[in-house]
């Protein structure tokens, strides 16, 4: 794979090359940033460069005092039972300060989490000629392996590679999913959809509705599997793992291993969503912030290329990306009044996904396109 850019100072790297050529090869390969590091790179091809503006953006706003105190909230659900109260209150306030918490005590078993985060790793790490069969930027496929769904839109390319797999609402097959991780995709896509249940269950009574409002509306009828892998990186001070962006879905269900990475932004501080053993990240996506009319946040995050590596996560996301519907979404009714009339307008969601992958991450929120005038 000729991915030009080494032995040549930064200036001189991203002065007149031909961008999309160097995209197409990249592509092309199928090989992915693990072919990269496979073939032996010392640094970073100029394709996954950050551009300086982005970078000097990440300085620290003078004057302003840190938040290394900061902590994104941990939930415990293990008495979610009975009276759950006090875990409503704690999900309510996460959803609305912060749009992250962890959970633990969530009921999928440690076994399993650790199974699937092997599974993602070995299917990344599969010989080249096993790999390149599910290798597709085509849209409609269920199952597929690719590096950056925005790879031809995008300023920069991210340090990733993705297995998606979307499980719901039509079956998938699962002799569509590679052997290396079928057993395990398949089992832990229904314990994450059981878990699913329970957390839009609490966000509903965190917004003063009925435990099956958001169920009701269709939140938990569609969900897919993303197994990301973030190989070690020569220069990660030049790249990301994942720029800057918020989840085009209800809500997401995230797996990290042990590496960490994933940071969020919090009043113009990054975060570190440091990695508790056994436990689970959850963020409000985009439409959950859009149907809650802003009561719930969902917040901009990334993650960060590393020397250590390879870094594996797996994300679960809550969404009919793949299911077109004629249902009509916008505020909940229910939430709206006089002191809080909407702040968007109704839309098919299939306008929504397809607003977010044309523009890929590129740091702007997808919900501004749908916001109401004022």
């Amino acid at each position: 794979m000729d991915v030009a850019g080494a032995g040549k100072s930064l200036a001189e790297s991203l002065a007149n090359y031909d961008r999309l050529q160097e995209l197409k090869a990249f592509d092309e390969s199928k090989a992915g940033v693990k072919g990269l590091v496979d073939a032996g790179i010392t640094e970073v091809p100029r394709i996954f460069i950050r551009p300086p503006e982005e970078t000097a953006a990440d300085e620290p706003i003078s004057g302003e005092p840190t938040q290394s105190w900061f902590r994104i909230p941990v939930i415990d659900l293990k008495d979610v039972a009975g009276d759950r109260s006090g875990v409503i209150a704690g999900v309510q306030q996460a959803a609305e300060a912060v749009g992250f918490f962890q959970v633990v005590n969530h009921g999928i078993s440690t076994k399993l989490l650790e199974e699937m985060l092997v599974a993602a790793r070995e299917f990344h790490e599969l010989p080249l000629e096993l790999k390149v069969e599910y290798y597709s930027r085509d849209l409609t496929k269920k199952v597929k392996y690719r590096s950056n769904f925005d790879l031809y839109q995008s300023k920069y390319v991210n340090w990733r590679d993705t297995l998606k797999c979307v499980l719901s609402p039509e079956p998938l097959d699962p002799q569509e999913l590679p052997p290396v991780c079928r057993d395990v995709i398949m089992e832990f896509s229904k314990q994450v959809q059981i878990l699913g249940s329970l957390l839009f269950e609490l966000l509903s009574e965190a917004l003063g509705l009925k435990p099956s409002h958001l169920k009701d509306m269709d939140c938990t009828k569609g969900h897919l599997i993303l197994c990301h892998y973030y190989p070690s990186c020569p220069e990660p001070e030049l790249t990301l793992g994942t720029s800057r962006h918020s989840d085009p879905d209800f809500l997401t269900i995230l797996l990290q291993d042990h590496i960490g990475g994933l940071q969020v932004l919090n009043q113009n501080q990054w975060i570190d969503v440091h990695p508790i053993p056994g436990a689970l990240v959850v963020n409000i996506g985009d439409v959950l912030q859009f149907i809650s009319n802003d009561k719930f946040k969902s917040v901009e995050h990334r993650v960060l290329a590393n020397h250590r590596g390879p870094r594996v996560s797996v994300a679960c996301f809550f969404t009919l990306d793949h299911q077109p519907s004629t249902r009509i979404y916008g505020p909940i009714k229910e939430l709206l009044s006089e002191d809080n009339p909407p702040v968007y307008r109704e839309i098919l969601l299939q306008d929504f996904n397809a607003h977010y992958n044309n523009k890929g991450l590129d740091g702007n929120s997808a919900l501004a396109q749908f916001r109401l005038l004022r």
